[in-house]
């Protein structure tokens, strides 16, 4: 007689493709079709990114979804209807990548794109009466330094005759002023940055070099982004300019420098998100943990979703499994991996029908894990 196994099925989102739920869904609904008597536990995961909101809500009683408008990302985007989630406790949660993020721009324009609209949502929470924020980071079309964001909560950013510069990374190189004297309080118990990257705002490993030629950036324009940040980086109040090596400040296009600015503080999107779903409760005396995202790469082990589903089913005795689109970077820590883009015979293929074969990876790994 087959033993009943208990799997916890864990993943991230598929960024454009799969929501973190679906993947979920699509895993568990491939694994049941080979063992259907398996004990399967669903816990969709985030990291601060994308699908933060969705994983949240669905696990928080009595989260309620605020809808706002904000503008878009860009200076010929549409306003972006979308919202911000309110917890029982009175915290509110505000995604970037549901505000200001990249999936919202279609050219992309890695000069010009802004965080303007992930502040008006900010705003929107504080003036509904938040108590605190948790502040999702991640997807981000912009390499603003958070500057938008923080144009709307009040700060002031002019060039040299004293006029406001113009939204996005481009109108950072007209900067001569910061005046972050006008901006709104923080909520009475603070705001909490939720990411999944622990790089620096400025150098080799930092916002533009990084992440600059994901949002569209050539060789040039990388350069060009990079010497705006440093900018920015060299007008602000002289106590803050230190902030620009924290760990997190380049993410989200160097948002995460602008909200240490305002006085938020760092913290793990992905270790979050675990503890309000209630996995390391689920993982405890499971046999094995699924996990995945879109692409397994270099930045993965940098407390993205996966990896800290992987240490707390390891920290718990239990083996894991990844399954990623795509893997670039050696697995450590899993049991099993298996790539969608193997499994399709191409990345395409893969992308065209997420569903699809993240069903045959769960099937696969039944047959071969269980």
């Amino acid at each position: 007689m087959t033993r009943v196994l208990r799997v916890v099925i864990a993943p991230d989102s598929f960024k454009g493709t799969a929501s973190a739920a679906d993947a979920a869904a699509a895993l568990s609904a491939g694994w049941r079709a080979v063992r259907p008597d398996d004990e399967l536990t669903q816990r969709p995961m985030a990291d601060g990114g994308e699908g933060t909101l969705d994983a949240l809500e669905s696990a928080v009683p009595g989260a309620r979804r605020v809808p706002v408008t904000v503008r878009g990302p860009g200076a010929a985007a549409a306003p972006v209807a979308t919202h911000w989630l309110r917890l029982p406790d009175g915290t509110g949660v505000v995604e970037l990548a549901a505000t200001s993020g990249i999936t919202l721009l279609d050219p992309l324009a890695p000069l010009d794109a802004h965080t303007a609209g992930f502040g008006e949502a900010i705003a929107a929470a504080l003036d509904a009466g938040a108590t605190r924020l948790l502040l999702g980071l991640g997807g981000s079309a912009s390499t603003d330094g958070g500057a938008g964001a923080l144009a709307v909560l009040g700060a002031r950013f002019a060039d040299a005759t004293g006029e406001p510069v113009a939204l996005g990374n481009r109108g950072l190189g007209a900067l001569a002023h910061v005046d972050l004297s006008g901006l709104r309080p923080l909520p009475s118990r603070g705001a909490l940055i939720l990411g999944d990257v622990t790089n620096p705002l400025l150098g080799e490993h930092g916002a533009a070099a990084v992440f600059g030629p994901q949002k569209g950036a050539d060789a040039a324009a990388v350069e060009m982004l990079e010497r705006h940040l440093d900018r920015l980086a060299s007008l602000v109040p002289e106590d803050v300019r230190p902030l620009a090596a924290a760990p997190g400040a380049g993410a989200a296009g160097g948002t995460g420098f602008g909200l240490l600015a305002w006085g938020a503080e760092m913290g793990g999107g992905a270790e979050l998100v675990a503890a309000a779903v209630g996995l390391p409760a689920a993982v405890a005396g499971a046999d094995l943990v699924i996990t995945g995202e879109g692409r397994f790469d270099g930045q993965s082990e940098a407390g993205k979703a996966p990896t800290v589903v992987a240490s707390l089913a390891h920290a718990a005795g239990v083996p894991t499994a990844l399954v990623a689109g795509a893997i670039t970077a050696e697995p450590r820590g899993f049991g099993a991996s298996l790539a969608l883009a193997d499994l399709a015979d191409s990345g395409a293929a893969a992308i065209a029908e997420p569903l699809r074969w993240l069903h045959a990876a769960g099937a696969e790994l039944a047959r071969t894990v269980g």
